[in-house]
């Protein structure tokens, strides 16, 4: 992007010291170079973090405002009698975190008989490269710690995060298949289960699997709990030794609350409960998380990015998981109960079922894409197909004799009931 495209939009203070803030972070916290803070990488973590606090620029334009500020910076240090740079709006406001940013641990070039005088201005200058740095205090935990932060702070890393099923069902299949579509490889993903009999379609995936849940756990970053709800328990009981604060570990169990797991799991885990559901096999699901209390921000940007190739991911509290489940979890079989009874009825009238069958799920799918695409209320689509004194209006008022709408209401209530009750359960057996 050219200059003119980039200064486009003048910035504001607060919007400035919140750029700021942000790239402080992850220098001082997440033990970086201040340096490297030029990465694209971390350019586009504060991107996200900008753009979430209701900001938006490019990440174009966070480099350039970064070039600026730096710019400013070693004017005054250059020149430290001289008034403040007047391209910077409110530059003393910014001037002690530009000092903490740029000299909190001061790099050292590497080799002897570099001139001292010149670094400043070849600082100044380039991109840095990091390659030519070196800190004469390495950070704590050094290099696998670090790389976990920054794979939790950066979606781009998906390629080296290390995935892990519990679990060879349905879920974890459709889950596993969206996630591979994105950047994450097949090396990289790993399966267990006790029966072989799911393993087959995983293979043919290039993902490895295995009969040892302890296996999973030790090689892993994320860990898809994908067990049936009563053998959650036992499932993280026998992992939990293993469960370190590099790992992320994800229930997909209905009814399994987050208290319950972190219960299950050492002191300070970090949980997500999601509910996924069918249609996550062809990419078309509808998902559904809520993070634990250990989870950060940085967290679930994380799970999104390796989720939402498996259709629409939402993030909401955790009492909407259970509604969600009704609705979605559930609502894929009250849609399939609907659609084969749109078959059946044109069998009734005649036509072959084959093709019946075939008709209805062309039906059931083309008007769900318009629903979504539309962004149309269900109702004004329903009245635009219905003529005065027409077939569709007759067969509507069939179906409301039939008590359709009420039944399906009563369906999504009594199935997030269900998962209410189940998740009642599992706290209660979790503390006995």
């Amino acid at each position: 992007m050219d200059e003119s495209g980039i200064k486009k939009q003048n910035w504001d203070v607060k919007e400035t010291e919140l750029f700021l803030d942000i790239l402080k972070e992850l220098d001082m916290k997440k033990c970086l170079d201040g340096r490297k803070v030029r990465n694209n990488k971390l350019f586009k973590v504060a991107h996200r973090r900008m753009t979430a606090a209701g900001y938006h620029r490019s990440v174009d334009q966070l480099k350039f405002r970064w070039k600026l500020l730096k710019s400013a910076y070693y004017k005054c240090k250059r020149e430290p009698d001289s008034p403040a740079p007047t391209k910077i709006q409110g530059w003393w406001r910014y001037e002690k975190t530009m000092v903490a940013i740029m000299e909190s641990r001061r790099p050292q070039l590497v080799g002897a008989g570099v001139n001292s005088d010149r670094t400043d201005d070849v600082m100044e200058d380039s991109d840095g490269d990091a390659s030519v740095l070196r800190w004469p205090q390495p950070c704590p935990d050094n290099g696998a710690q670090n790389l976990g932060l920054i794979i939790k702070m950066d979606p781009e890393m998906d390629s080296q995060l290390k995935i892990g099923f519990i679990g060879a069902g349905n879920m974890a299949f459709g889950i596993a298949k969206g996630i591979l579509s994105g950047n994450v490889l097949p090396v990289n993903v790993r399966v267990s289960a006790p029966s072989s009999r799911n393993f087959g379609r995983f293979q043919e995936l290039g993902v490895a699997v295995t009969h040892s849940n302890v296996e999973v756990v030790s090689g892993s970053d994320v860990v898809f709990v994908a067990v049936k709800p009563h053998l959650v328990q036992p499932v993280l009981n026998e992992i939990s030794l293993h469960v370190t604060d590099r790992h992320i570990i994800v229930s997909i169990a209905a009814g399994v609350t987050l208290t319950t797991l972190e219960e299950l799991l050492p002191e300070n885990s970090v949980v997500i409960r999601l509910m996924p559901n069918l249609p996550c096999m062809v990419q078309e699901g509808a998902l559904l998380f809520s993070r634990g209390t250990h989870a950060k921000q940085e967290d679930g940007a994380l799970l999104y990015s390796l989720l939402h190739h498996c259709g629409l991911v939402e993030e909401g509290p955790e009492a909407w998981i259970d509604i969600h489940t009704g609705l979605s979890g559930s609502g894929v079989a009250f849609v399939y109960l609907f659609a084969e009874a749109l078959a059946e009825g044109a069998v009734k009238m005649g036509m072959p079922s084959a093709l019946a069958h075939s008709i209805a799920s062309q039906t059931v799918l083309g008007a769900g894409r318009l629903l979504r695409e539309s962004g149309k209320h269900p109702a004004q689509l329903r009245s635009e197909v219905c003529t005065p004194g027409g077939t569709t209006i007759y067969g509507l008022h069939t179906l409301e004799q039939g008590g359709v709408r009420a039944s399906t209401m009563s369906a999504v209530e009594s199935a997030t009931n269900r998962a209410r009750e189940l998740g009642q359960k599992s706290t209660a057996a979790s503390r006995k």
